[in-house]
């Protein structure tokens, strides 16, 4: 199920609203759910309890606020939230992410290729800029790569690294296979280092995605992997998604662009994850 894309907390501004509406009164419910409405706008995606803590009514008035909206075409609920239906933050066709700052992973893809020793198996994630690095893999014959792109999967279908690609639901706009069949392959398998990109990352919140079953066989193999290494530009930084798949305590590297903020280089070595900017 595809979810909205991901969004930046600053200063809590996406579930920061100030007057607490009253639950019971008629009069009153459709400002509360304009408010409802302008903070999924804002944010693209929360979580229910969030949404009834801030708005301080009961789980049960939430979602049938959330229904109402959902019936206006405003909002899609999902398990335990719902995400706008306006939100500019759409997550983007996988061709199109591609294209996202381009150079800067190209350069982080160059980087994590230097890392890769004769005979390993690696793992790759159906991560954009984990792509970049499936193409300097085509004269790699001495490798194992696991992964559950498809595009990865199709740039070494020719040449190169012996190549399983794991099993599981096919989720269309991202091009991998996702969700708890995959752990049967996975299960399965060891991989020396596993190279994981993300839609978000932030020191609180961890590593994060659109959808559960993507974030379910990432979570996997960062449980499993030998080394983990994260591959993303510095956009990602701070953004949070509505799935959760890893703790910044499973990461070993962090691959990334020079524009990242002093506040990530600085705190990420003190917690054991080494940073490399490009």
């Amino acid at each position: 199920m595809p979810f909205n894309d991901c969004f930046s907390f600053k200063n809590d501004q996406i579930l920061s609203f100030s007057p607490m509406i009253q639950e019971n009164s008629p009069a009153l419910a459709p400002q509360r759910r304009e408010h409802l409405r302008q903070m999924l706008r804002e944010g693209g995606v929360a979580r229910v309890e969030d949404l009834r803590r801030k708005l301080d009514v009961s789980v049960a008035t939430i979602r049938r606020d959330l229904e109402i909206l959902e019936e206006d075409g405003k909002v899609r609920r999902v398990h335990g939230g719902a995400v706008s239906m306006e939100s500019r933050l759409e997550e983007p066709v996988f061709e199109n992410k591609t294209n996202l700052a381009a150079k800067e992973k190209q350069r982080i893809a160059e980087e994590a290729y230097s890392l890769i020793e004769p005979d390993e198996a690696i793992y790759l994630n159906g991560g954009s800029t984990t792509l970049f690095l499936a193409r300097l893999l085509r004269e790699r014959s001495d490798l194992t790569v696991v992964t559950n792109s498809l595009q990865a999967a199709i740039e070494l279908a020719d040449s190169g690294p012996r190549v399983i690609l794991i099993g599981g639901e096919l989720r269309r706009i991202s091009q991998t296979m996702v969700g708890p069949l995959t752990s049967a392959v996975l299960a399965q398998v060891h991989v020396d280092k596993a190279f994981m990109g993300t839609m978000g990352f932030c020191l609180k919140n961890g590593l994060t995605t659109t959808d559960p079953n993507e974030a379910y066989s990432n979570e996997i193999v960062a449980e499993q992997a030998g080394q983990v290494i994260l591959l993303a530009d510095s956009n990602k930084a701070e953004k949070v998604c509505f799935a959760r798949f890893s703790d910044f305590d499973k990461i070993d590297l962090l691959i990334t662009d020079k524009n990242l903020s002093v506040e990530y280089t600085k705190s990420l070595p003190k917690i054991g994850v080494k940073v490399r900017t490009v």
